[in-house]
């Protein structure tokens, strides 16, 4: 498919479906959609009238204007209250008006919605990642194309956003690391391995030039990671510790780590998710490191004047004989000793030796982020991501990347009393507390190991994965984090 701005108009584009973004109380029409619906002998009014449409959010209608007039079919997206109107409201409504086009069988589609905030750069960022993101179909493992032989859309044109090629080269190179974090967790474990995240690592840094470096057991184990090992040493599939260094040509501004959680699978290990747990859906514990790639891939593309590590350590965490107990005792590459009194909360384990190797390099500040809890799918729900730090200034600069981004995070405390929980009496810490505030006490966890760089935790375990089609996700792997990681990177 063809994507790209034009200097057209709603009143001046030719072509099969012409889609206008409104928002709610637009009636009576003023201005080009005045005139577009003169030129249309009226046809607006009576698809406004026939749909009963309102301009409320996310709603569409269309309408066949003929075939002797420049555009065949006429529709609308509604866009919600005038004041509520953000750059995420955007991105949805071409979403909307992406899905609305390839129903109704049109080839190429003309795409009107307002500049927002007098910002064209950003407006074309956020209409072409909605397009681009709705139109993705993930199909690799269907047995047949359902789409074979039906009209395909070719041509998406941004009307009246001339000049804003580099926004839409952004949005493409954002959009290529989300559909790589999307398609990585939607497909399965046996895909899916240590092995094919460091091939996927490699392949990333061939492409874009970044530096890869890829421990194997032994080098985790000289390097004293006895946390992550703990977990990867049930497993057939031996570990992979990856590491991605983007450097920029001229010297770097900042120097950023971003650590993901890589669990290829998880089944609970000897605290084995029973029956109803959703252990058929733990492929996709490794969101976090998907949406690290992701990132990595997007930043390799935009060449922003920061340095950037991209870490996960990757693993399995499975059953054998050789399986971690409930009780052993394991040391951290930093020297702290934790009590494992659950094997299925290994996520934080492997990534207390991953933040430790991202201290060690220096970084200005840190993000990590892990589909760590339920507890915080509990709190937030499935759209939601929990944000913790101690640091105010990082925290809002997330969440400032975030809302432009369209991604929803909620900062919830870090309150440093919890940690009591996790007090062991043979050890320095166990790695759960009590039911009560575990998102928190998993973030305090990852605290210890992390001494003096600025930090933050994303729990990313709710909005990483969707079962229904929404907005511009897809069922399935959302990409979640990689939009905002990438804001973060290049304005943070």
């Amino acid at each position: 498919m063809q994507l790209q701005v034009s200097d057209q108009t709603c009143l001046t584009w030719a072509g099969d479906g012409l889609v206008i973004g409104v928002p709610e109380g637009f009636v009576p029409f003023e201005g080009d959609l005045a005139n577009l619906n003169t030129q249309v002998s009226g046809l607006l009014q009576e698809l406004i009238d026939e749909a009963e449409f309102t301009g409320k959010e996310g709603a569409t209608a269309m309408i066949r204007v003929g075939q002797s007039g420049p555009v065949r079919k006429l529709g609308l997206v509604g866009l919600g209250p005038d004041h509520g109107i953000t750059f995420d409201t955007l991105r949805r409504a071409a979403a909307a008006a992406a899905r609305l086009a390839k129903r109704e069988k049109c080839s190429s589609l003309g795409l009107s919605l307002p500049v927002l905030s007098a910002n064209p750069a950003l407006t074309v960022q956020a209409v072409a990642e909605g397009v681009l993101l709705a139109l993705h179909q993930d199909t690799r493992f269907k047995s047949e194309d359902r789409e074979a032989g039906k009209v395909k859309l070719d041509r998406v044109d941004l009307l009246a956003m001339a000049h804003q090629q580099a926004s839409l080269a952004t949005a493409e190179a954002i959009c290529s690391g989300v559909i790589l974090a999307r398609e990585l967790v939607s497909a399965p474990a046996n895909m899916v391995t240590p092995e094919f995240l460091a091939q996927t690592a490699l392949e990333i840094g061939t492409a874009s030039g970044l530096e890869v470096e890829i421990l194997d057991r032994d080098q985790c184990e000289a390097l004293g990671m006895g946390a992550y090992l703990g977990v990867a040493r049930a497993s057939d599939l031996p570990p992979k510790f990856i590491h991605l260094t983007y450097r920029p040509a001229s010297p770097a501004t900042r120097k950023l780590a971003i650590v993901g959680k890589g669990l290829t699978f998880d089944s609970g290990g000897l605290n084995i998710k029973g029956s109803g747990s959703g252990i058929e859906m733990m492929k996709v514990d490794m969101a976090g490191a998907a949406a690290t790639l992701g990132a990595a891939q997007a930043i390799g593309q935009l060449k922003p004047a920061v340095e950037v590590h991209f870490i996960t350590a990757v693993t399995e965490n499975m059953i054998s004989g050789k399986a971690l107990r409930p009780g052993d005792i394991l040391t951290a590459s930093n020297g702290k000793t934790i009590e494992v009194n659950n094997t299925d909360a290994e996520g934080r384990l492997t990534l207390a030796d991953a933040l430790v190797f991202a201290e060690k390099l220096g970084v200005d500040a840190i993000v990590d982020l892990a589909t760590l809890t339920g507890a915080c799918i509990v709190a937030l729900g499935d759209d939601i991501a929990g944000l913790f730090t101690d640091n105010d200034e990082l925290a809002g600069a997330i969440i400032q990347a975030a809302t432009v981004a369209g991604e929803q995070f909620w900062r919830l405390p870090m309150e440093d009393r919890y940690f009591d929980g996790l007090k062991s009496i043979v050890a320095d810490m166990k790695n759960t507390g009590p039911r009560a505030a575990g998102s928190i006490t998993a973030a305090l966890f990852l605290k210890q190991f992390v001494q003096q760089t600025p930090w933050v935790h994303l729990d990313v375990a709710g909005p990483v994965w969707t079962e229904k089609e929404s907005g511009y996700n897809n069922a399935g792997g959302t990409g979640f984090g990689v939009r905002t990681l990438v804001e973060w990177v290049l304005t943070g």
